[in-house]
């Protein structure tokens, strides 16, 4: 049997059945994102931990230096790697909404370098690819993710990254759903 074909561990704890540490974790989460994303019902579990998750990716997805597309081309670098099915699926969607070609998504899906004219975007791609590998990004990488990025874009971008490994990560644990890639 095949994990798409065995049962999701997400669970929705209801509402009389929250701690007091679980709502408060809940409402900083509704503040920050006005909705409940799939990770964070992983991630009650823990509170504190999770209105840290919380504060983290707010802040990662709303006031990064990083576009939307720079981020959802990271998102899809990461969940190949960590074998995400759920994340590349969900970032799939939201990267065709952002103007992300098939291409491109299907690069990524098979490992290999997108063709990309923008050097931002070049830049997170290649830093993504190059921290799944066993040593650093060589001088030429980095110093180019340097100069498209800044020093504070870079910083984000891996903080980005490892942020959105723990997604994967949970999904994929968790064996959340995987959503059609396709339904708009």
């Amino acid at each position: 049997m095949t994990s798409a074909e065995l049962p999701s561990r997400v669970r929705d704890i209801p509402d009389a059945a929250l701690s007091p540490a679980q709502r408060a974790a809940i409402d900083a989460l509704l503040g920050g994102r006005g909705r409940i994303p799939t990770p964070y019902k992983v991630w009650l579990a823990s509170p504190e931990m999770m209105r840290h998750m919380e504060r983290l990716g707010t802040f990662l997805v709303t006031a990064s230096s990083l576009t939307e597309r720079e981020r959802e081309l990271a998102i899809l670098v990461v969940a190949h790697h960590w074998h995400g099915a759920y994340v590349f699926a969900a970032h799939t969607r939201a990267g065709r909404q952002v103007g992300i070609s098939d291409a491109v998504i299907d690069a990524i899906a098979h490992g290999r370098m997108p063709d990309l004219d923008d050097p931002r975007e070049r830049a997170v791609v290649a830093i993504a690819n190059s921290a799944e590998q066993k040593e650093p990004a060589g001088d030429a990488i980095f110093d180019g993710a340097v100069a498209a990025l800044g020093e504070d874009g870079l910083a984000e971008l891996i903080v980005f990254l490892g942020y959105y490994s723990a997604v994967a990560i949970a999904m994929k644990m968790f064996r959340a759903p995987i959503p059609n890639p396709n339904r708009a």
